[in-house]
């Protein structure tokens, strides 16, 4: 089994070599998190200043109301218009009244 050393000035050139690259590689890095940050800071700004946000959030909450009044609305209709002395409706009432009570007991 053959073993080389190196000696001398060959390898302090190595290491001189070694510490030169992983600083650029650290420098790289700094700077791609340097600019991360800078995108990051960049984008909020435009959303912020666009009301993009806002306008997503009132979307959302006239969505969300739509759907819900949607459904009650349709159901307290249907309701109305059924025949309230048959077992459905029986149903539905005791359902409601379980409901309400299984809320106030907790």
């Amino acid at each position: 089994m053959n073993v080389s050393t190196t000696t001398g000035d060959m390898g302090i050139h190595d290491e001189a070599a070694e510490d030169q690259v992983m600083d650029s590689v650290a420098k790289a890095v700094r700077d791609a998190a340097q600019s991360a940050t800078q995108h990051a800071v960049a984008v909020k700004d435009a959303v912020t200043e666009t009301g993009l946000i806002r306008s997503v959030s009132r979307i959302g909450y006239s969505s969300a109301y739509a759907v819900a009044f949607g459904i009650v609305y349709v159901a307290v209709f249907v309701t109305q218009f059924l025949p309230q002395d048959n077992p459905v409706m029986d149903g539905f009432s005791d359902g409601a009244r379980a409901a309400i009570d299984a809320v106030e007991g907790a």
